[in-house]
């Protein structure tokens, strides 16, 4: 029981990270390992089944060799390691060409079924690609199943919108405030105008009657 909680201890440790030998180039392969899997299934790519599988049963042998070179075992070579990464590269590099060619070919025929199963795959870059994705996505919505990786892309943009719409309207409820503080600096500013020119007025009416007042008084005399 012991040994069984153990092993599945280690394989899920191993899982997590992956050989620290030349990662830089070893972990792309392994992170797109699980993608690259998915071609297999993809009938419309018409790639070669046992291609593929032989690819990912290399890959995982490769994997186990760079983790015995990393706890340094007899016999494990760096040079061999890395020449192994260096020819798998080669074929990582060519299924994302085909993974890409299928992705502009879906759209150009309408294969709404390979478009779906391709961007899910998880080889097609989804943020390099959103606008032309989410554009042909809205064209044939009604003949493509938005789930898995789709779903995902429309789901940012619209968050995107929201956020860009809440920013609007934000800006606009800031501006509008600011015209409502000019418009009351304004009418304030026209308020005391008056103000000012009626106590002018009203002075200018007293001195006008003190006047009349002294000349009157002076006539009288």
């Amino acid at each position: 029981m012991y040994k069984l909680i153990l092993i599945t201890l280690l394989t899920t440790i191993l899982a997590a990270t992956y050989p620290k030998p030349y990662s830089v180039l070893g972990d792309v392969l392994y992170d797109n390992a699980v993608h690259i899997e998915k071609l297999y299934n993809i009938d419309e790519c018409k790639l070669d089944k046992n291609k593929i599988k032989a690819y990912i049963k290399d890959l995982n042998e490769t994997k186990k060799y760079g983790y015995a070179l990393e706890r340094k075992e007899a016999n494990k070579d760096k040079k061999v390691y890395l020449d192994k990464l260096r020819a798998l590269s080669k074929i990582n590099d060519q299924y994302l060409r085909d993974a890409k060619a299928a992705y502009s070919r879906s759209m150009k025929q309408n294969n709404y079924k390979l478009f779906t199963k391709i961007i899910n795959s998880g080889l097609i870059d989804t943020q390099e690609n959103k606008d032309e994705i989410i554009d042909y996505y809205y064209k044939h919505s009604d003949d493509i199943n938005a789930s898995g990786v789709i779903e995902s892309v429309l789901a940012e943009d619209a968050k995107l919108k929201a956020r860009k719409e809440a920013l609007k309207r934000h800006n606009r409820t800031k501006k509008e405030l600011e015209l409502e503080k000019i418009r009351r600096i304004r009418e304030n500013d026209r308020i005391a105008k008056i103000k000012l020119e009626e106590e002018l007025q009203l002075n200018l009416d007293k001195k006008k009657r003190e006047i009349r007042e002294n000349q009157k008084k002076e006539l009288r005399h």
